[in-house]
């Protein structure tokens, strides 16, 4: 193994010196150059992206994975870039569960049936909500992470050097300086005057020592501004960068919001249709349901009611409703208590009491 000492020397120093060049700012008694207004724009603007793009990341990560060992497990099968397997969800499994009692207290009974029926579309439920969790972590997460590891990354390896070429260059601004400084104090010191030819060689050799330092500060001050100035317009184009990165992120929200509608329309869906399914297994076995022979018997405390929210008829039997709009509703004997009969003008059906505002 080749070990370069001289090398490590010189980094250790390199270290040190910008160390205490970075103390000294922090205490006052160094200057520091300031970066370009522009440029400082851009790095608030870009810490703000890092930092709220992690805040929506972890927040979304429990909105879609509340179990936090879950979410654990998928960390780690994440940076050990393998597969994770593939999990079921909690709505399926509570389906499974149905299904599987449903065969304990036989398919053919009424708590069977229906729990068939639940189960079948609790499984639904889970796999629409599968469906929606990948097209999630594809579509949104994804791309949140690619920039926190990716994009971010590169830009705060550069930001780094860029506060090491400042530091250098400030340092040699210090150095450029005490050079001069010390050159100043040579030149007026009374060795220099020619009234005095002993020392006279001695100090010629002395100021061109020092001038030769002048020199050579100057020559270490030019190439660190040279070295400052490319890093920093490296650094700039890669911050302006961040507006593409917005653009990216909104299309992203965009899919995301398309996504959680998609589930929510398959969700409300899957329950209206079970809410239905449900109804008509209740009637056809409640031998007191109101079929449309009942609504020609005797009325009974017959009032106006407000309709609260729309309602399709599931059968002949039923009428149909919309929000808002005020019908005559009564009761008749034997009729279940969950409905009314409803009029409209010359329409007559069952109406559900909850869908209903009674008015005195």
């Amino acid at each position: 193994m080749d070990f370069n000492v001289k090398k490590l020397a010189s980094g250790a120093g390199v270290f040190f010196t910008r160390a205490v060049q970075f103390t000294e700012e922090k205490l006052g008694q160094a200057e520091k150059t300031e970066l370009d207004p522009h440029l400082e724009n851009l790095i608030t603007r870009a810490d703000c992206t890092k930092n709220w793009t992690e805040k929506i990341l972890r927040q979304t990560e429990v909105l879609l994975q509340p179990n936090p060992s879950a979410r654990i497990e998928e960390f780690i099968y994440d940076k050990l870039d393998k597969k994770i397997p593939s999990r079921v969800t909690n709505a399926e499994l509570l389906g499974q569960y149905m299904l599987d009692a449903a065969k304990e207290f036989g398919p053919g009974t009424p708590y069977g049936s229906t729990l068939i029926t639940v189960g079948e579309y609790q499984r639904r439920l889970g796999g629409a909500e599968r469906e929606f969790l990948q097209t999630s972590a594809m579509t949104f997460l994804t791309p949140l992470r690619n920039f926190l590891e990716g994009d971010w990354r590169t830009i705060s390896k550069e930001r780094r050097l860029l506060e090491n070429r400042r530091l250098d260059l400030d340092i040699c601004k210090a150095r450029l300086k005490k050079a001069k400084l010390a050159e100043a104090k040579a030149a007026a010191s009374p060795d220099f005057q020619e009234t005095r030819p002993r020392n006279y060689v001695l100090s010629a050799s002395a100021s061109a020592l020092l001038s030769e330092e002048v020199d050579k500060a100057e020559h270490e001050l030019r190439v660190a501004q040279t070295e400052f100035d490319r890093q920093a317009e490296v650094t700039r184009l890669l911050l302006e960068g961040i507006s593409s990165t917005h653009l990216n992120h909104l299309r992203c929200l965009q899919d995301f919001a398309e996504a959680q509608a998609t589930y929510y329309a398959q969700c409300h869906h899957y329950m209206h249709e079970l809410q239905r399914e449900l109804n008509s297994e209740l009637l056809s076995s409640n031998p007191s349901s109101l079929t449309m022979e009942q609504t020609q018997l005797p009325v009974t405390g017959a009032r106006r009611a407000k309709v609260l929210y729309d309602y399709d008829a599931h059968d002949a039997s039923e009428l149909s409703l919309l929000a808002d709009e005020l019908i005559t509703v009564y009761t008749v004997p034997g009729m279940d208590p969950d409905w009314l009969v409803g009029e409209r003008g010359n329409e007559k059906g069952k109406v559900p009491v909850t869908y209903l505002e009674l008015l005195s």
